[in-house]
């Protein structure tokens, strides 16, 4: 196991961007009002050779009855009891507080080692001499650092450097067939409570308010189906709607989530059916070209019959005609119902959007669908395919070459398509098909 390094400390001081600072990475959202962060984020980050883990955590806030304040110290606490170094972050403006000893005082009952950094110190030369005060909090020496400009994070890994075990030779673990599923949807369908129960533990915040995730929270998750990476994503209101500019750093973070996963979950309210902003959902994950399956969420909560699931499978494919190749599962976060089917579609559609086919078996297919349907003609000028070849995987691209891409009308490439799908399966991945015209010198 890497070392583990959490960042705790009292709302608003710092932390989310220091943790972004030590990894490089715009990965927490930065904002100047408390409570920003809500869940456990981790980074990867490196040190004197050395590679380890850090973890952001939301603001603790000792005796509070606020429900989602609550959770976020329990999301605290649990990075606490996995760290092998706590960073306790501390605001020199505002200097020490109460809430900052009873933090302190909640460190040192963990018995773990604990750094004392004292954030926004911004200006250079002169030690200010704010800082002794925090020798109060009985954590030993306070390391000066600015979170926004880098000063002092040197040392403040050095500090952290020296509680860490003694490095194993152990070969590092080829991290190549971890597949990233983004849990993509409108607010409040259920993504949380997906990711928690595949997970088996209470990794993300759930709450019947909207909007509650806020970061794209990566979970990293191993069973007999293989390993994984889920990515909890914030969810998508209507353009219109999104006012706060927290929530539009959050829909961005989950654009990003959509872009470097492998395979989208696309999870629709089986109460509500499939709205429009589902539809705009499911584009997105749609024009990125990712693999992708349709999960129908609080099955549970329906009144069935014998034809209710046939009957909302055609709802969907209706709602969403673009989307015809996606697996449509129907399942239940909160009784788990289903859950375990989506590993078997989840490999299974990686597979497709990665299948190579070759140009041969390709022109076969060619073949024998324009000898079915004729190739579209204007003004006496008639299409000729010469041939059709794959150039790309995830997802699979194929590219046409013809004697007049201008007679290529996009009906018969959804033809040829079809074909290729009905041949191949090619289940559960878009496919492009790009149409390249030669000119006359080269016929």
């Amino acid at each position: 196991m890497k070392p583990l390094v959490a960042i705790v400390g009292r709302p608003n001081v710092g932390k989310s961007m220091l943790f972004n600072k030590l990894c490089g990475q715009r990965l927490s959202i930065v904002e100047d009002t408390p409570g920003v962060t809500r869940d456990r984020l981790y980074a990867q980050c490196e040190w004197r050779n050395r590679t380890f883990d850090i973890v952001d955590t939301g603001g603790i806030e000792p005796g509070t009855d606020d429900q989602i304040l609550a959770f976020m110290r329990e999301q605290a606490e649990i990075a606490i009891s996995t760290a092998t170094v706590i960073v306790f972050v501390c605001d020199i403006k505002t200097g020490m507080t109460a809430s900052d000893q009873e933090v302190a005082n909640m460190l040192l009952r963990s018995g773990k080692p604990v750094i004392l950094a004292v954030n926004k110190a911004d200006q250079t030369g002169r030690e200010n001499p704010d800082i002794y005060e925090f020798y109060n909090l009985g954590l030993g020496d306070p390391i000066a650092v600015s979170a926004l400009h880098g000063h002092g994070t040197g040392d403040l890994l050095d500090a952290c450097f020296q509680f860490f075990p003694e490095e194993e030779d152990e070969e590092e673990e080829e991290e190549d067939d971890v597949i990233k599923v983004a849990v993509i949807g409108k607010p409040n369908v259920g993504k949380s409570s997906l990711v928690n129960r595949i997970l088996g533990e209470e990794r993300v915040i759930v709450s019947n308010v909207a909007g509650t995730t806020r970061d794209a929270v990566d979970s990293a998750f191993e069973n007999q189906h293989g390993k994984y990476l889920f990515i909890d994503t914030a969810g998508m209101r209507k353009k219109s709607r999104v006012d706060d500019r927290i929530e539009k750093f959050s829909v961005l973070r989950s654009t990003m989530a959509i872009e470097r996963s492998d395979v989208c979950l696309i999870m629709i309210d089986a109460q509500e059916g499939v709205t429009e902003q589902d539809t705009k959902v499911a584009g997105l994950a749609h024009e990125a070209g990712k693999a992708c399956i349709i999960v129908v969420n609080k099955w549970d909560a329906i009144e069935k019959d014998g034809k209710t699931m046939d009957k909302m499978r055609q709802e969907v494919m209706r709602d969403l005609s673009y989307m015809t190749y996606a697996p449509v599962v129907f399942i239940s976060a909160l009784t788990g119902q289903r859950v375990d089917r989506l590993f078997e579609l989840i490999n299974y559609v990686t597979d497709q959007s990665a299948m190579r086919i070759t140009t041969g078996m390709l022109n076969s297919v060619l073949a024998d669908a324009t000898a079915r349907v004729q190739p579209p003609t204007d003004k006496g000028r008639r299409l000729k395919i010469y041939y059709m070849t794959q150039v790309g995987i995830r997802p699979p691209h194929f590219v046409c070459f013809c004697n007049d891409a201008r007679l290529f009308h996009f009906s018969y490439q959804r033809y040829l398509e079809n074909q290729i799908r009905s041949t191949f399966g090619l289940e559960g991945t878009p496919v492009r098909l790009t149409v390249r015209q030669r000119s006359d010198k080269e016929e």
